[in-house]
């Protein structure tokens, strides 16, 4: 049996930028082996799985080496693949059933918004080896906070996120799935931009995090007093990410925040599993 697959660069409106993921739409659900698999061969920084269920779809993530419990991009993916290949009316809102609860996607002409969990870090002295793993010594971070996934540190200067040349070895030992670094942008249009690093889970560099944005949103938003954000992802591909935050008066424990992430999404392939 042959199964489709695409390849959709994310965060982007142009081929060879942004993120790329691959997502394959199946009739039913499929063994965790064999997407994990299949995930392995694609070679990508996430394999998308989608298959329909009662009020939506059922969506799996996974890196060349393990199951991940929520990624922006390869879910901004799977939306385009829905509405651009016939899977659900260009009208209609995506729903995914994930890891991480339900994720909903809308569009509006080329953009694509994803309604994601706000994941607020919480502040920490930075451990010394991950202080290590970034040559951190000569440099004082303005911020180093974590999340139950992440590690969070703002840097001065954006020249220094950019010129980051991490210890990847080193970062694999640390007890948290990645790193993100941040800091306020140099340039206009943007607000801040960031590099994001998860070699535990087989992505040394990241392109473009969709998810690592969850806590981004919330921190920029208390650091910069303003809940619509336009950040950039200074990685060798890059990619653009619209932003707007829960207001913080409106949440409570009932309803937690939400951030609202929004991005292009172009494909660059077509093709089958055999």
């Amino acid at each position: 049996m042959a199964y489709p697959i695409s390849q959709v660069d994310a965060f982007t409106d142009k081929p060879f930028r942004g993120n790329p993921a691959a997502v394959c739409v199946l009739a039913e659900a499929a063994e965790v082996d064999w997407m994990q698999a299949v995930a392995a061969e694609m070679n990508l920084s996430e394999t998308a799985f989608l298959h329909p269920v009662a009020d939506g779809f059922q969506l799996r993530w996974f890196t060349p080496a393990a199951e991940v419990a929520l990624c922006g991009h390869a879910t901004l993916a799977s939306a385009h693949v829905l509405w651009s290949e016939g899977h659900l009316a260009p009208n209609r809102e995506a729903r995914f059933h994930t890891r991480s609860g339900l994720l909903t996607a809308t569009q509006a002409g080329s953009w694509i918004s994803l309604n994601f969990p706000a994941q607020p870090s919480e502040a920490i002295e930075l451990p010394a080896p991950l202080r290590q793993a970034l040559h951190l010594d000569e440099v004082t971070p303005r911020y180093g906070g974590q999340t139950p996934t992440n590690y969070l540190i703002e840097l001065p200067q954006a020249e220094q996120v950019r010129s980051l040349q991490p210890d990847y070895a080193l970062l694999k030992t640390l007890p948290r799935q990645g790193v993100i670094v941040t800091s306020q942008a140099d340039a206009q249009p943007y607000d801040f931009i960031s590099r994001y690093f998860a070699p535990k889970v087989g992505i040394d560099e990241d392109p473009v995090t969709g998810s690592a944005h969850c806590t981004l949103g919330p921190y920029w938003q208390g650091q910069l007093q303003k809940s619509a954000l336009l950040a950039y992802q200074a990685s060798a591909r890059g990619g653009v990410l619209k932003l707007r935050c829960q207001e913080v008066t409106a949440v409570s424990m009932d309803h937690p925040a939400r951030v609202e992430i929004s991005g292009k999404a172009v494909t660059v392939l077509h093709g089958q599993l055999l």
